[in-house]
């Protein structure tokens, strides 16, 4: 499969290069995608990227402008069948550009607010869509582990893995806003609001549709210089990996290793080594 790896540049809360080079090394493990890789911003012109050559498009980027044609390729992109992953801080980026938002779902941060659309959260009623409450878009507590609680376990992305797992200090997104549309939650977590959460059950993995393409949002796996706690998560690793596949094909290869231990008692943990750009 061929992959299109967009990054070099983040915000000055994220590093770009440390997450680079452990989802490069992930990828290139699972044997299965040949990855071109695209650093912004010194590769923006007008010049258009050929988005069709590739079967998934891996965003690890936050607050780089596009041009116009890059947009519009993208967005034809997509719909017509092409493949997306949304990483973490990928969420925050493009704010003012609607297909973008309805490509992922849910956004946080960059000024969103009530016109980017409801907040969404999971109860044990079910789905939740409050478009009462007012306020900003993105919120995190502390960098704390938490539980993930699958809600489709026979997702091909999640399937197999077990309905609980411990994850390991991250930061746990929460009071994300958008369309929502054709949008199917795999996972949750509930942000503690004594580490400064938000109280509700988050919604941190999920797939959306748009045209014909296949989106993969995942809200875990902030990186900063020196800070990678979350990227060892096994969970995490299996997460991107598989979620790459899905969002590449709509199926998943990918067995799940033998023997793999994820509990809800200590975080399961495996050292990567990093692609060195």
């Amino acid at each position: 499969m061929e992959a299109l790896y967009i990054t070099g540049h983040t915000d000055r809360y994220h590093s770009w290069e440390t997450m680079s080079g452990y989802q490069l090394a992930l990828l290139e493990e699972s044997g299965l995608f040949r990855v071109d890789t695209l650093l912004l911003p010194a590769a923006v012109t007008e010049e258009p990227v050929n988005f069709s050559a590739y079967d998934v498009v891996i965003l690890n980027i936050n607050d780089v402008q596009w041009p116009s044609p890059w947009k519009n390729d993208f967005e034809e992109y997509i719909h017509r069948g092409g493949g997306l992953v949304i990483m973490h801080e990928a969420d925050n980026a493009f704010p003012e550009w609607e297909a973008f938002n309805e490509m992922i779902g849910l956004g946080g941060w960059g000024n969103r607010a009530e016109e980017a659309g409801p907040y969404h959260y999971w109860t044990k009623a079910g789905w939740v869509t409050d478009n009462q409450t007012p306020g900003s878009a993105g919120h995190h507590g502390e960098r704390i582990p938490f539980v993930i609680n699958l809600r489709q376990p026979d997702h091909p992305i999640v399937k197999g893995l077990p309905m609980q797992w411990l994850h390991t200090n991250d930061e746990l997104y929460g009071n994300l806003r958008g369309p929502a549309r054709h949008m199917e939650v795999i996972a949750t977590a509930f942000s503690e609001e004594q580490s400064g959460g938000t109280g509700k059950e988050e919604p941190v993995v999920f797939t959306i549709r748009y045209g014909e393409g296949r989106i993969f949002h995942c809200v875990l796996g902030h990186t900063m210089p020196g800070y990678y706690d979350a990227l060892k998560n096994r969970g995490y690793q299996l997460l991107f990996q598989r979620g790459t596949e899905w969002a590449a094909t709509g199926h998943v290869t990918q067995k799940i290793p033998a023997g793999l231990q994820l509990s809800t008692s200590s975080p399961t943990l495996r050292e990567v080594k990093p692609q060195v750009r």
